[in-house]
């Protein structure tokens, strides 16, 4: 958790606590780097209750009154919380790359919490041996298309779809294999599992969610497969 902005009338200490307290029963990686982001400022955690995922976003009560978790809401239609006045923070913090997530309680927004994850350094040298294989690098997240254009664009992704839905990425696996390609999916989350079941190879992280693991067809139980030139010889068979 990098960055958090707080709604007017909103303590800039109480909205991290919120965000974190409204995500402690998620498996999301995103809902537990707020909790950890909290957690690290030494901030107390008041226990919630009545968690319920609702992709993108969870909600649940806290201090008996209905929260709403960390989510990227496309807009107030979404959940009927008014998010315009602080759109502009959004934006800024997406075009650094990071996701900008919305916080509510009772029905209005209580700011913005954003997490960041950096980019490993094998990254570059995978997608490059990617690419030597023939294979064409496709991101599909349900990010903002800012955040995701920020982090994908200068490690040479081929095609990014942004903001989608665990049902569009498995639609994109079909739409992939309609087209005569073979497709393998790697995925870490929850959001990923119908994508990771519907792959010709489901590649699944061994630090994600139970769900993609059991789902995909094999896991990863390191990050960092892509060094030296045995990987890439692998890679190539």
């Amino acid at each position: 958790m990098t960055d958090c902005v707080p709604a007017k009338d909103v303590e800039e200490k109480r909205l991290p606590q919120l965000a974190a307290s409204l995500e402690q029963g998620s498996e999301h990686p995103l809902a537990e780097a707020i909790v950890e982001g909290a957690k690290g400022r030494g901030i107390d955690l008041p226990s919630s209750e009545g968690f319920e995922a609702v992709i993108p976003r969870g909600r649940a009560r806290q201090d008996r009154r209905p929260g709403r978790g960390a989510g990227q809401w496309r807009d107030d239609v979404d959940l009927g919380v008014d998010i315009e006045p602080m759109n502009d923070d959004a934006e800024r913090l997406r075009e650094s790359g990071k996701t900008a997530m919305f916080v509510a309680i009772d029905g209005k927004a209580a700011g913005i919490v954003a997490v960041a994850d950096k980019v490993k350094e094998t990254t570059s040298e995978a997608i490059r041996a990617l690419h030597e294989a023939g294979l064409r690098v496709i991101m599909a997240t349900g990010d903002n298309r800012r955040t995701a254009e920020a982090v994908a664009g200068p490690l040479g992704i081929d095609d990014i779809r942004a903001e989608v839905s665990p049902e569009d990425k498995a639609a994109l696996v079909k739409e992939l294999q309609d087209q005569g390609l073979k497709v393998a999916m790697a995925g870490d989350g929850v959001n990923d599992a119908p994508a990771l079941a519907a792959a010709d190879v489901g590649i699944a992280m061994g630090t994600g969610a139970d769900v993609a693991v059991e789902s995909a067809g094999f896991t990863l139980v390191t990050g960092a497969i892509f060094r030296g030139s045995c990987a890439r010889e692998n890679l190539q068979k």
